[in-house]
């Protein structure tokens, strides 16, 4: 096969039906949003549309939905404006989180703005909820707590409506990088208690540079860009019209035709495991990503029987042979230090076998799981 795209936890093909909608848009929709005249009117009227659409589907309210460049901007905005604007004096993580997050929460401590707390991990990469309500209860400081719902690397998926729960009993706010959750898990912000996510249209078939941030109603926080009245006066800056259509449409698509596609990707992911198990023994699969209960249905991460020296050809090798994946996550690709997260989850022995993310779509098929697994044999006995 020349082309089998194994990694779409790093990003995502742009559905047809997306890129029909966003030609239109700029063939056709080219006033600014912020102009008064019928051409400005027009572009205006379809952003707030799709905000309202999106909130609709969250069951949040359209002021809640603030565009922006994609979740990392949202993740830096929210965790900035509420040390800035609330108060929040301790910041409760932990060391596998997007770098988004990590990095972010790190400057801010070194610039002596916050404490940081950093909840401990079971031996599956997951936080133990017992020591995040210890560190909730250990002070009276004003509290946020950043855990993302799905880790980008291993799969793992928290129960948000719990830990959303134990914020709410200790008086904290909460945020969660829903990065790799958006578009692919329903979401019923009424009904789980979460202050503030991110979402990036290009992880559920959208174009890049577009995503949003969720701020519950009267959170308190401020605009972090200064300048124009754009996003309700939140996010200055001429809006990304034609983004924005792109990332309603992937949206609508994404959730409309959710059950089925869904169902398609689990048995997808399946049927590698089964694979990978049958023909590579010594396999294992990092954090719970083999466990469809606790992870993710789009990734699995796995860890294969190579020795340090053979395994710093294999992702070359995959990649001649036409095959996309991942070492981590694509954040990182240029870096020499390796995965910050198998490095919290991973034993030392572990560590020295390549690991690889694999993360799957809908425009993938059994076919090309199978070249996969047999291209992966092969490097391993040769």
């Amino acid at each position: 096969m020349e082309n089998v795209y194994l990694d779409n936890a790093a990003t995502t093909c742009v559905r047809k039906e997306v890129i029909d909608k966003m030609q239109k848009a700029l063939a056709e929709c080219y006033g600014n949003p912020s102009s008064t005249h019928s051409f400005g009117r027009t572009a205006k009227t379809a952003i707030e549309t799709a905000r309202k659409t999106i909130a609709k589907y969250l069951n949040a309210h359209p002021s809640e939905i603030i565009f922006t460049s994609g979740g990392t901007e949202a993740d830096n905005m929210i965790l900035r404006c509420a040390v800035r604007d609330l108060d929040v004096e301790t910041i409760i993580t932990t060391k596998i989180e997007h770098h988004a997050v990590l990095h972010t929460v790190e400057d801010l401590e070194k610039e002596g703005k916050i404490k940081v707390h950093y909840v401990n991990l079971d031996e599956f990469g997951n936080p133990v909820i017992e020591h995040l309500k210890v560190l909730l209860q250990q002070d009276d400081s004003k509290k946020l707590v950043s855990l993302m719902h799905i880790n980008n690397e291993i799969g793992n998926k928290i129960d948000i409506d719990a830990v959303c729960g134990i914020c709410k009993e200790n008086e904290a706010l909460i945020h969660s990088d829903t990065v790799q959750s958006i578009g692919h898990y329903i979401w019923d912000v009424k009904k789980t208690p979460i202050d503030f996510m991110t979402a990036a249209a290009h992880k559920f078939h959208g174009p890049k540079g577009i995503g949003f941030a969720y701020l519950r109603r009267n959170s308190g926080l401020k605009p972090m860009i200064s300048g124009g009245s754009q996003e309700r006066g939140f996010r200055a800056g001429t809006e990304s019209y034609h983004n924005i259509i792109g990332l309603e449409e992937a949206f609508v698509q994404s959730y409309d035709n959710l059950a089925v596609e869904r169902a398609k990707v689990l048995a997808l992911k399946e049927y590698f495991i089964e694979r990978l198990k049958q023909e590579i023994p010594g396999v294992k699969f990092n954090g719970y990503s083999a466990d469809n209960h606790n992870s993710t249905y789009t990734l699995v991460n796995v860890n294969l029987p190579v020795s340090p020296e053979k395994a710093l050809m294999l992702l070359f090798n995959l990649d001649v042979k036409g095959i996309a994946c991942s070492k981590g996550s694509a954040c990182q690709s240029g870096s020499n230090l390796g995965s910050h997260v198998l490095n919290q989850v991973l034993t030392d022995d572990d560590l020295q076998k390549p690991s690889l993310r694999f993360s799957f779509s809908i425009y993938n098929t059994i076919e090309e799981l199978d070249y996969t697994v047999s291209v992966i044999k092969e490097f391993i006995e040769k």
